[in-house]
Formats: structure tokens, sequence, C-alpha cells
């Protein structure tokens, strides 16, 4: 009987690492097709390194995590099985994806540079956007997981983002946000907690906000900075 459990835990990791394998793969597969291999390999690479710094952040708050899964042009996600016990908690692990995935834009940004590489340029290019994309302060990206420590209401500061970003290039993901996205921005109104959530889910320490605040706005505005940095630098195709 223990080794039939032991087998069926076994199988069970395994299950989640072809999962998350088998997704990646995937997704590099139809990248390639329009991007060629080097490039599509890096860009999963940089995106499973956004999700694992979610994934380490939940499991290190004691929460029962799911391993990445990928779609082609949505991008990926980890499944948390339980919520957030706070939304220090909920700030934190969102915070983890784009630090994360900064760092390893940073270091495509390092390798470009020192070797002359347009291939890691290009990838720093697309690490650095798509963290910022990230950031915009609207559930259920990270940034309105992370602004929420502040107040939902900011929230509200991600509406005419979306709108400017989908008129300057019309995408089906940005309906589907906007689509996710509205039942929260409904709750951002409420003077309760959601469904499911403690009564003091937002209650914290005014120090805390301003900490979680200046440290959204800090990198918010070296993402920004670097991104325009390499806009500048590329070679136009």
């Amino acid at each position: 009987m223990v080794k039939l459990l032991t087998w069926l835990f076994a199988v069970g990791k395994l299950g989640k690492l072809l999962t998350t394998g088998g997704t990646m793969l995937i997704s590099m597969i139809v990248y390639s097709w329009i991007f060629g291999w080097r490039y599509a390999v890096g860009f999963v690479l940089l995106i499973f390194i956004h999700e694992m710094g979610h994934f380490i952040a939940a499991r290190q708050r004691g929460l029962d995590v799911g391993a990445p899964t990928f779609i082609p042009f949505v991008g990926a996600w980890i499944q948390l099985k339980e919520l957030p016990h706070d939304v220090e908690t909920e700030a934190y692990i969102g915070f983890a994806g784009p630090i994360a995935g900064s760092m390893g834009a940073l270091a495509c940004y390092w390798l470009g540079r020192n070797y002359e590489s347009n291939l890691m340029l290009a990838l720093a290019y697309s690490g650095f956007m798509i963290n910022l994309f990230n950031l915009i302060p609207i559930s259920p990206l990270d940034g309105g997981r992370i602004t929420a420590i502040i107040s939902p209401k900011v929230w509200l500061a991600g509406i005419p983002l979306l709108i400017a970003l989908f008129f300057y290039n019309p995408s089906p993901m940005l309906i589907l946000i906007a689509i996710l996205a509205y039942p929260q921005l409904k709750q951002a109104f409420s003077k309760e907690a959601p469904e499911g959530l403690p009564a003091d889910y937002y209650q914290v320490p005014t120090n805390t906000r301003i900490n979680y605040g200046a440290l959204y706005l800090g990198l918010v505005a070296f993402l920004a900075l670097m991104s325009y940095e390499l806009h500048e630098i590329l070679p136009r195709s």
C-alpha cells in the first residue's frame, strides 16, 4: 500500500512537470513559426522565470499552488489552489513575478550589450515590455494584485491604459482582460470584502501601503526606461 501511494505521488508530480514542460514546448513551437526558434526559446523561458517568481513566493507564504501552464499568445499562469490570507500576501506574490521577470530581462540585456547580440537585446526588450504590461494597475494583472494593497480603487487608473493600448494595438487579449476585470472593478467600490475573503482582508499598516506603493512606482519607472532605451537602440526591421 505504501509503495502504491509513493508511486501515485511520483506520477502526480511527473504529471505536473509534463503539463508545464508540454505547454512550454507547444508555445516554443508556435512562436518559432513566427519569430524563429532561438527567439521562441528565450521568450518562453523569460515567461517561465516570471511565473516561477509567483510560484516560489506563493510557496514561501505557505499557499498550495500549481505549476505554470502556458498558452501561446496569452502567456502563462500558476493556479493558486487557495486564496491569499490577506492583501499583503496577494501583493507579495503579485510582485514576485515582475521582479523575477525583470531580472531575467536584465540578464538578457547584459548579455546583449557585452556580446553585441541583437537577439539578446530583443529578448530583453520583450521581457521588459511584458513585465511593464503586467504592472498595469488592474486586476487580474499583477499590477492590480499589487496596487490592491493601496486601494482597489487604484484599478480605475488601469481602464484608460487598457483603452489606449487597445486603440494603439487592438488585441483579443485586452478584451479578455477587460471582461475578467469588470466584476472586480465593481467590487472595488463595495465597502465589504469580496465573497470568500476575511472582513479585514484589506487592513494593513500605512507604512506597508507606502512601501509597496514606492516599490511599485520604482519598478514601473525602471521597466519604462529600459524599454525606451532598447526601443531606441534596436535596429528597425
